[in-house]
């Protein structure tokens, strides 16, 4: 069978850099996904995209669906047939069904019955008949904003202008909002011209020679080459951010690296300035010397060739002269206030119209750090933690933080030193936002991480308390981050502090100050259930299997650091000898545990059998080791210990025993014993091969 290449390309305007890549890998992931449930065998596939196209390239399409032959299965024969031996209705309705007549039909036993069966051959249509479907495709598409544009009903991310779909060398003919396909394609806005894509695989040479480099894996790394030249040119240290460098490929389909400078006074300046006004604002690499300290020098990638680099340079040196002198002047406006005066303007501010303002939030976080460094016995550190709280939020009234809102807490962090404030309370005005994000380190210090476990959990409590829960995508004010971060800091430090408790710690401030808007029990349930969620997410990164993550999870939480300990030692020894035995034993206590509907306390007078004995001994013996021990692989191994004697047990006892005493007494122990293993993992949770 022949087979073409098939070429699909979307002319846009310029797209949002954020949305590029995402969209390059949906058109790629759709198309491939039709091609297989169309049954058209394919070879291998490549994405491209720049901010005005995206494009896929798929080598050796056949020419034809493949031909399929299938047996369908229908009625079982004693329905097929009446007690004439004429087909009945339903016998003919499933031939009908299937194009076929009761002719074609034949039985065939599966599990000793007999069933009508009828052989199908489905002849493969030509691919190019189908091809017309790709419109859909690309009408389907999703973004995370879309536009309408003219008279056009059709929403897309961005007005479409041309639209390339070649098989082979012919053209696959629909139309999108008045776009009809056809194979020219537009170079570079400014350095090239249309061009005639003759066949698919000239796609990529073709538009390099109108200068558009349409492989977004091979512009990056044109881009990385070209900052290495640079770095051994100058000897300098050029630290590439990868998601600057993510959004400056994708806002470029020509790229040409240059450099520029700024004068040197501006290195007065905080280097988080520096870099923040390079970086957010003007998509620009900072350049550092081999001690890692800033130099006053500029990276930026320029979406052409190389002529002219000397004037480019020098317009990007003056649009950022005066976003430095900007931050020069804020900077030093900002240290004519005092934080006192800072701190009243909160009371000003209004956090949530629900909840309050900034000021009122302080004060809960502040009495949250009080009682969490109680509970971490913190002596002397915990007026470090009291203060670090009580201003953790001033430099959010600063000229520099209103600008750049990417700074809150670091430029907290230098003006409380400027202030005087001790480098312990500075440091945690910069820490109790960490984790910024998933890939963020947690607070370094104890006293950053207490302001920021009071200061997450307050947010958390605040928002469940009046009904904001985030839903599916929808989650405006952060909060799944702000869980997740409660869950690294516990997990990390390995505070024993129970989520439970922290959680009601959340609640408490705002029960007194009647923000409780609910029932505080349903609230509670609900951000149980949403932290679960998020303790599943750090399991689920750390490739732990999805039953082990159940069975930790099945009942309270407790300790976090616990959680993920006990699911690392789980998942470590699922594949030890004895491992299936052990789980079987334990899983066997737990779920004939369930029927214990009356729980006493067991009495060994009871027993019948040295097997009861056995097992309660010994159970009674590693209860008290587990206790004791902070180790949870130790134990793991006292819970396991018990497999032979509960292997005894069940080979010699009658748990439901017709003496309701006996029978009482034995389901007590079971359950007893269940609950303990249970505070450990449901095993009957795990999925034994």
């Amino acid at each position: 069978m022949s087979k073409r290449d098939l070429l699909l390309e979307i002319g846009l305007e310029e797209l949002p850099a954020r949305f590029v890549t995402a969209s390059m890998n949906q058109l790629s992931d759709k198309v491939q996904k039709w091609l297989t449930e169309k049954a058209i065998q394919f070879g291998t596939v490549e994405a491209f995209s720049t901010p005005r196209r995206l494009a896929i390239l798929v080598k050796d399409v056949e020419e034809s669906q493949k031909d399929i032959e299938e047996e369908a299965k229908g009625p079982a024969k004693k329905i097929a047939l009446d007690s004439e031996g004429n087909w009945s209705k339903a016998a003919l309705g499933f031939v009908r069904g299937q194009g076929m007549t009761s002719e074609d039909i034949f039985f065939k036993e599966l599990k000793g019955v007999e069933y009508a069966h009828v052989n199908k051959f489905i002849k493969g249509q030509p691919t190019v008949q189908l091809l017309s479907e790709l419109e859909g495709i690309i009408s389907g598409m999703t973004f995370p904003k879309n536009m309408r544009w003219a008279d056009q009903e059709l929403r897309f991310v961005r007005p479409i202008k041309w639209l390339i779909a070649l098989f082979g060398q012919e053209v696959v003919p629909f139309s999108i909002a008045d776009v009809q396909t056809g194979r020219e394609t537009k170079g570079h806005r400014f350095l090239g011209e249309k061009a005639i894509i003759e066949k698919p695989a000239q796609y990529e040479e073709t538009l390099a020679e109108q200068f558009v480099m349409a492989d977004p894996d091979k512009r990056r790394q044109v881009i990385l080459d070209q900052i290495k030249g640079l770095e051994q040119e100058k000897g300098w240290i050029i630290p590439v951010d990868e998601s600057l460098l993510e959004e400056v490929n994708n806002l470029i389909e020509y790229p040409t690296v240059l450099f520029g400078q700024f004068e040197e006074e501006f290195l007065e300046l905080p280097a988080e300035v520096l870099i923040t006004s390079m970086k957010e604002h003007q998509r620009y690499f900072p350049v550092k010397d081999q001690d890692g300290k800033l130099l006053p020098f500029f990276i930026t990638v320029r979406n052409g060739d190389a002529k002219h680099l000397d004037k480019v340079s020098k317009g990007n040196e003056k649009v950022l002269r005066a976003r430095l002198s900007d931050a020069a002047f804020f900077y030093k406006e900002d240290q004519k206030k005092e934080i006192s005066d800072a701190l009243k303007k909160l009371d000003s501010i209004v956090y949530h119209e629900e909840i309050g303002t900034l000021a009122e939030k302080t004060e809960r976080v502040k009495e949250v750090a009080g009682i969490l460094a109680d509970v971490l016995n913190l002596g002397e550190e915990k007026g470090l933690a009291l203060r670090a709280a009580e201003i953790a939020k001033f430099d959010l009234v600063s000229h520099m933080v209103y600008e750049f809102p990417e700074l809150q807490g670091y430029m907290g962090e230098k003006y409380a030193l400027l202030k005087g404030e001790a480098k312990e309370v500075a440091a945690a005005i910069n820490e109790h936002y960490m984790p910024r994000h998933a890939e963020d380190d947690v607070p370094p210090s104890v006293i950053g991480a207490v302001v920021s476990l009071a200061e997450k959990i307050d947010t958390l409590a605040s928002f469940f308390a009046i009904g904001v829960i985030p839903t599916g995508s929808q989650d405006p004010y952060a909060l799944r981050r702000q869980a997740s971060g409660i869950v690294q800091i516990l997990a990390e430090k390995k505070w024993d502090i129970s989520l439970e408790e922290l959680i009601a710690l959340g609640l408490e401030g705002l029960e007194a100050k009647n923000i409780l808007k609910r029932d505080i029990e349903e609230v509670k349930a609900d951000m149980f259930t949403f932290f679960k969620a998020r303790i599943k997410h750090l399991l689920q990164e750390e490739q732990i299997r999805y039953d082990m993550i159940d069975a930790v999870l099945f009942g309270e939480i407790g300790y976090i650091h616990s959680i993920v300990e006990r699911a690392h030692v789980l998942d470590t020894r699922k594949d030890e000898a004895g491992f299936k035995e052990s789980m079987e034993a334990l899983s066997r206590v737990m779920n004939i545990a369930v029927k214990c509907d009356d729980k006493v306390t067991v009495d060994p007078s009871v027993f019948e059998n040295d097997q009861e004995k056995a097992l309660y001994e010994k159970y009674q013996h590693a209860a008290v080791q587990y206790k004791e021990s902070k180790n949870e692989d130790e134990r793991f191994e006292l819970l396991i210990s018990l497999q032979s004697e509960i292997e005894a047990y069940f080979d010699n006892t009658m748990v439901m025993a017709e003496d309701e005493a006996l029978r009482i007494n034995r389901l007590s122990l079971m359950k007893e014993i269940s609950d303990w293993v249970a505070s450990f993992a449901a095993m009957n949770k795990i999925i034994l091969s």
